[in-house]
């Protein structure tokens, strides 16, 4: 900062504005501005430096100095509000179906049937104890979080070096960094000795960055720019360096990462979607009660029995709630789980399977998933030398384990040609690579000459050789396209010495002999290509968000086919720079978007989370928050601990064709969901207005509380089977979600044919006494719920449908012999009070079962047939 020039920048206490070296600075701004004023640091000079933080830069803090920091600003730990295991497990009964289930065991308790109250305290209890594990698990992101803080750090402090707790940095310190170290908190480089950092854990860029001291003339929009910082969570791949600690603990990169993860929560669509209808279904049966309650003591006056139609309406409330609904989706979840677990996929939540059919966007990093992770060599540029591998292979570091992706490339590649390393050739020096340079080059003797290989960015190696205009234009224009179409080039370019040099300055970098241009790419996955259809089919919009360069997202976009034009691209700065009200509309509108920080990914999953069920797929510490954020979220196997946390599913195989595979199962698995919803309350709604309506007009019950609840079991019993349907192809071309009103809507529709019918065999055996009404309805109620059952599974004409599962038309089976031979059984008039139904008594019932069979099909047909 020059003379007089009165600049903003961020200080640990807020935004300062700062008049020049030593003249006093004022406090603006709050700590919300953290995440652009950390960048702020990248443009100061170190003694701007060494007066905001009160430190010497050869000597470091005073450990008097360091203490009081500590005090102040706390401990280098990542902390968050995390969720206590008991509030997690209270949250599992807070949902009106829970309330529903709880309030039908009490009653049935209370009645005597405490088998069937067991049953159902049963399926709340298994339903709680799953929600809480798979909530739990999802809670203990931090402590994955905590292992990318280095435990122990060199710091210097009253001017000596020693190692202390990383927890105990503070703003100010100094601190030494080497090859294989985490970086412990954020930090301004100072000085640095060929330092390469891989920071992949945060920008999901594959390619390791090299770090320098120098100040940048501007401030840095992102971390891809941010040459002279480093970030929590990140680590030296090389080299060592010193470095000033600028922020620590949850104010880092990593502690935002960490707040943003832990303490967001979601809702799943199928949570969502449960609650609602069973808000509707309780407000809906409390009103009808009420209404049945005081009409039959208003029409039958002194002749009611208060306590018998106590108890009735109470089997009416049981009637109607659909117990079942917990063990029909457990089955089905479970079902689609294990079908997943055939592809390689682990399903940690299991409501997941059935979110995952309702995703209509589905966002995907690029590394490792669409393509596979690893540089290869592509192309060779017009004329190159025939040695040009050869010697490409003799610039590759000379270590056991390779870490730069250009050797590791470059190695395979002199492999796969069996381009051999030359015995007879001595490495005598290296000059490592140069951000200014922009180059390495490396001194090599062998039997025949001493000569210097140098490899570096095209456009520096060509400006260093001696070629003429005409061959320039040509590989210049070679390296344009290769650039447009997503792949990194480097040139190899050659210098021979006279007699015995030993050593190399960067002087001797000229009059090179140019040798050639290498591409390479990062190769598109061959499963990606059939996935990218497949969601086209399945309705399924992809997305791509990576913290890769545009050029090379969108060079991917384009070989996967989401666009047509690589520079359809949009960027994490440019989104940034958009009013509040564009950015939504420029995330739904691109396809891929580019250089996004992990703050920019959450954003994006909630902006588009307001319209759409998205879906997220990631691997990286960068990819934690909007995995815990995302309506359904999955990672790969080998991603970080603390993605994998934050995740619902994990694939054993990078492949983003299982995913499709998985919403198609899970689609299914909605569709027998809701196959069940719509058949149980269609006919138990049905039912109970039917019986509603029957008591009004006779002196006893139309069917007494014990035959109710009878009803409802032996019908349940082959509806849980609906699990294990078969399910037609036009069911999931398209997302689905729990749509209330439609299913409602069905229901109401079709319950009123059954309400129909049941007021016909009541209109029928009315006159025949109490156990003959009371025994042909309770056959002909199960009998038209077991039809029906065939009837509502498919929207298709019943002949035209998937052939149903063979457990769907066992238990029916089952179900029905039951219902028609029970009544003729010892049992069943001593315990159930029925009355065996004469050969004629079952031809009606019979009849009137086929009737409502082609009437529940014709209105089927005209429902789906207006409403589409």
């Amino acid at each position: 900062m020059r003379g007089k020039n009165r600049d903003l920048f961020w200080h640990p206490a807020g935004y300062l504005s700062f008049n020049g070296p030593g003249e006093n600075m004022t406090t603006h701004g709050s700590e919300e501005e953290h995440k652009i004023g950390i960048f702020q640091y990248a443009s100061l000079s170190l003694e701007n430096l060494q007066e905001l933080f009160h430190t010497s830069l050869p000597e470091g803090l005073s450990q008097e100095n360091a203490g009081a920091s500590l005090q102040r600003d706390g401990l280098n730990e990542i902390s968050a509000t995390q969720v206590h295991w008991w509030e997690i497990a209270i949250r599992q009964f807070k949902s009106p179906f829970i309330y529903l289930l709880l309030v039908a065991a009490v009653i049935v308790y209370a009645i005597g049937e405490h088998v069937d109250a067991g049953i159902i305290v049963g399926f709340v209890f298994i339903n709680a104890a799953l929600g809480f594990y798979q909530e739990y698990k999802s809670e203990q992101s931090l402590r994955a979080l905590q292992q990318f803080i280095s435990p122990r750090s060199r710091v210097k402090r009253d001017n000596n070096w020693q190692v202390i707790d990383s927890r105990n940095l503070v703003k100010g310190d100094i601190i030494s960094l080497v090859t294989g170290d985490a970086i412990p908190a954020d930090l301004r480089v100072i000085h640095t000795n060929h330092l390469i950092v891989n920071e992949t854990t945060l920008t999901g860029e594959s390619v390791p960055v090299l770090k320098d001291a120098d100040i940048l003339p501007s401030v840095p929009k992102n971390i891809y720019e941010s040459h002279n910082l480093l970030f929590s969570g990140t680590s030296v791949v090389e080299g060592e360096a010193t470095a000033l600690v600028l922020e620590t603990g949850e104010r880092t990169t990593m502690g935002r990462i960490a707040k943003l993860t832990v303490e967001t929560t979601k809702e799943s669509e199928f949570s969502k979607g449960i609650s609602s209808f069973s808000s509707f279904i309780l407000r809906m049966i409390l009103i009808t009660l009420v209404f049945i309650f005081l009409a039959n003591l208003v029409i039958k006056g002194e002749n009611a029995d208060v306590f018998e139609l106590v108890v009735f309406c109470i089997a009416l409330v049981v009637s109607v709630v659909p117990e079942a609904l917990p063990v029909v989706t457990t089955v089905s979840l479970s079902r689609g789980a294990l079908q997943l677990a055939k592809h390689e996929v682990i399903v940690k939540r299991l409501t997941a399977i059935e979110d995952i059919g309702s995703i209509e966007v589905l966002c995907s990093d690029k590394t490792g998933t669409l393509t596979e992770n690893s540089l290869s060599a592509t192309d060779y540029s017009p004329d190159a030398h025939p040695a040009l591998l050869s010697y490409a292979a003799l610039t590759v570091a000379q270590t056991l384990e390779k870490t730069e992706p250009f050797d590791i490339a470059i190695e395979k590649e002199a492999a796969d040609w069996q381009v051999l390393p030359d015995n007879g050739s001595k490495r005598l020096m290296e000059l490592p690579f140069d951000p200014v340079r922009r180059r390495n080059a490396v001194l090599i003797r062998n039997e025949k000459e001493t000569f210097m290989i140098v490899r570096g960015a095209p456009e520096v190696i060509i400006g260093l050789s001696s070629l003429l205009n005409s061959e320039k234009e040509g590989i210049e224009k070679w390296i344009s396209d290769k650039g447009k179409a997503g792949e990194r080039t480097i040139a190899i370019a050659k210098r021979t010495f006279p007699g015995e040099k030993e050593t190399i300055i960067p002087e001797d970098e000229q009059d090179l002999q140019f040798l050639g241009v290498m591409a390479f790419a990062d190769p598109i996955k061959p499963s990606t290509y059939h996935a990218v259809e497949k969601a086209r089919e399945l309705g399924v919009a992809i997305k791509i968000i990576t913290g890769d360069s545009p050029e090379v997202a969108g060079a991917v976009g384009v070989k996967i086919g989401l666009l047509d034009d690589p520079s359809m691209v949009l960027t994490g700065s440019v989104l940034q720079e958009l009013p509040e009200n564009d950015r939504a509309e420029a995330i739904t509108r691109h396809a891929v978007i580019a250089r996004v920080t992990p703050e920019q990914k959450y954003d994006i999953i909630k902006t588009l989370q307001r319209s759409f069920t998205v879906g997220f797929l990631g691997e990286g510490i960068n990819d934690a928050p909007a995995l815990k954020l995302a309506g359904v979220s999955m990672v790969v196997e080998s991603a970080a601990d603390i993605a994998r946390e934050a995740a619902d599913i994990i694939l054993l195989q990078k492949n983003l064709e299982v995913i499709m595979d998985g919403i198609e199962s899970g689609r299914g698995v909605f569709a027998n969901s809701v196959k069940y919803l719509k058949a149980t309350l269609a006919s138990n709604f049905g039912h109970f207005y039917a019986i509603a309506i029957g008591s009004m007009f006779i002196s006893f019950l139309p069917m007494l509380p014990i035959q109710i609840l009878l009803v409802n079991l032996l019908s349940d019993f082959p509806m849980i089977s609906i699990a294990t349907d078969t399910v037609d192809k036009n069911e999931v071309k398209k997302p689905r979600k729990y749509e209330v009103r439609e299913i409602m809507l069905v229901a109401t529709l079709l319950g009123v044919v059954v309400t129909v019918f049941d007021l016909m065999f009541f209109a029928f055996f009315m006159h025949e006494g109490d156990k003959i009404l009371q025994t042909n309805w309770f056959v002909g109620s199960i009998l038209t719920e077991l039809v029906f059952l065939f009837s509502i599974r498919t929207k298709l004409p019943c002949y035209q449908a998937e052939r149903p599962s063979g457990y769907v038309i066992l238990l029916t089976a089952v179900a029905a012999l039951a219902t028609v031979l029970l009544p003729y059984t010892v049992i069943g008039e001593k315990l159930f009070h029925f009355y065996p139904p004469s050969a004629m008594h079952l031809g009606i019932i019979f009849s009137l079962v086929a009737a409502f069979f082609v009437c529940s099909e014709l209105v089927k047909h005209m429902y789906y047939r207006y409403t589409g």
